[in-house]
């Protein structure tokens, strides 16, 4: 069965292949999505959207809209839940992120530095620190004072993601390079080569041990986080590669594209699985839930679909 949560202009729509009826729940439209970011408690699963008009938050058993956090109505780039899933980051296009309590839907600070769109933000495993990718750098946030720990001057970065044991950054930029770096101390490990377009995405296997990048050059490549050497290159997408997700296990990568699709992959074998087609507009965005058993797609089309992909 596959479930969709549409987000149009003026509603939202809840369907599956197997309906007969469709459930219309009136909602705001919501803009293009180009992020989004899943949180599983004992309770429930929530999903974030950032969106062109702000930040908005669906659990995902009832399809209720839980918050909509937007003080500005700037534009959000991207989104991240905190460890505990008490916290949301969103950074948006006027270079700064916002932390806001998720039970209550409250602004609870604001981190300015960037003088840029911020790309990407991501929270360290413990829930200490936030990592901020924007206008040529790299920003890593004490998350309880606001403080901000360090700055590092890497270039255009598009994509930021910590290792599951937060000690490793990968950032993914412009130069067509992925770089790894020491999250404690700031020293550059590592430079992967062999992208021939911007790298829009990054993300770490659960294990640690893999790392997905995602590129303009229509291309995924996993690499060995120890060894820094490519393992395989996944090929079949025919737009730039926005972004990529593994799934909780390790098994599956999902990547999104400009070419309107999600494909799903194979990451013992890089076989492609399958082509999840219905987008009319570029994907920006991928994401499981933490227990695997859905993936959410975000596009340009106003959309959010989510996808069943464990029995």
């Amino acid at each position: 069965m596959l479930f969709l949560l549409i987000l149009g202009l003026g509603a939202i729509w809840v369907f599956s292949e197997n309906a007969r009826n469709v459930t219309q729940l009136d909602r705001w439209g919501k803009g293009r999505i180009i992020d989004a970011a899943f949180f599983l408690s004992s309770e429930r699963a929530t999903l974030a959207v950032a969106s062109a008009i702000g930040i908005c938050l669906y659990d995902i058993t009832s399809t209720d809209e839980a918050c909509f956090f937007s003080d500005t109505f700037m534009s959000s780039s991207s989104v991240a839940f905190s460890p505990d899933g008490r916290l949301l980051a969103s950074g948006s296009w006027d270079g700064t992120i916002r932390l806001w309590d998720v039970a209550s839907g409250q602004l609870v600070r604001t981190l300015e530095g960037h003088t840029g769109r911020v790309t990407s933000v991501a929270f360290s495993p413990d829930g200490r620190l936030l990592a901020s990718a924007g206008s040529w750098t790299v920003r890593l946030w004490d998350v309880q004072s606001g403080r901000l720990v360090r700055t590092e001057h890497t270039g255009p970065v598009l994509s930021v993601a910590f290792a599951p044991d937060g000690r490793l950054l990968a950032f993914g930029s412009e130069d067509k390079t992925v770089r790894l770096w020491d999250a404690q101390t700031g020293a550059l490990l590592r430079t992967l080569e062999g992208h021939t377009g911007w790298v829009r995405s990054v993300a770490f296997a659960p294990d640690g041990r893999l790392l997905a990048s995602a590129s303009d050059d229509k291309t995924v490549r996993l690499w060995d986080v120890a060894s820094g050497q490519l393992v395989r290159t996944l090929e079949g997408h025919t737009g730039p590669v926005e972004s990529v997700a593994f799934s909780p296990d390790g098994r599956l990568l999902a990547s999104g594209s400009w070419d309107k699709t999600v494909r799903l992959w194979e990451v013992a074998t890089g076989a492609l699985l399958r082509t999840l087609e219905g987008h009319t507009s570029p994907v920006l965005s991928v994401a499981f839930t933490p227990d695997g058993r859905l993936l959410a797609s975000g596009s340009w089309d106003k959309t959010v679909r989510l996808w069943e992909v464990a029995p």
